[in-house]
């Protein structure tokens, strides 16, 4: 087994990585003029690929609090980006509905997340990716059952 020094798992668990790619997307983000934040894009990504769905959805989807949900969804209802529509089969539970600016923010946004993607992960070999993907999904999957 190869040892990890204190500082890799300080990196590791301080979200260092993690800090730097939301730096970089949200630098990136300013600089093409969209008015967005990191987190503010996980929600309409979800949306993205699937429209038209409940809240705690969206919780279970980006494994954030409601409160926190809520906050971002409120930010880009003020954006119109989103909004919300009472679910005509459940009427406790309001659909977090994309606006047709939220739709077209989907293109832009895109291209330059896979710009900054492809970025980080050049001379990455696809083999070496693979292995990174199998390591972190198992660490998420001891975690859930920890």
């Amino acid at each position: 087994m190869v040892k990890v020094t204190e500082r890799e798992i300080f990196d590791i668990l301080s979200g260092k990585i993690s800090r730097a790619i939301n730096r970089t997307v949200l630098k990136a983000f300013s600089q093409e003029g969209i008015d967005i934040t990191t987190e503010q894009w996980t929600i309409l990504s979800c949306l993205w690929n699937k429209d038209k769905i409940i809240q705690q959805e969206i919780c279970d989807l980006t494994q954030k609090d409601k409160p926190s949900v809520t906050r971002l969804i409120d930010n880009l209802e003020k954006k119109d980006l989103v909004r919300r529509v009472l679910d005509p089969s459940d009427r406790r539970n309001n659909l977090i509905h994309l606006t047709s600016r939220g739709i077209s923010l989907k293109q832009k946004t895109t291209e330059v997340v896979n710009g900054i993607v492809n970025h980080a992960l050049k001379d990455i070999s696809d083999d070496e990716l693979i292995s990174a993907k199998d390591v972190l999904l198992r660490i998420m999957y001891n975690l859930n059952l920890y």
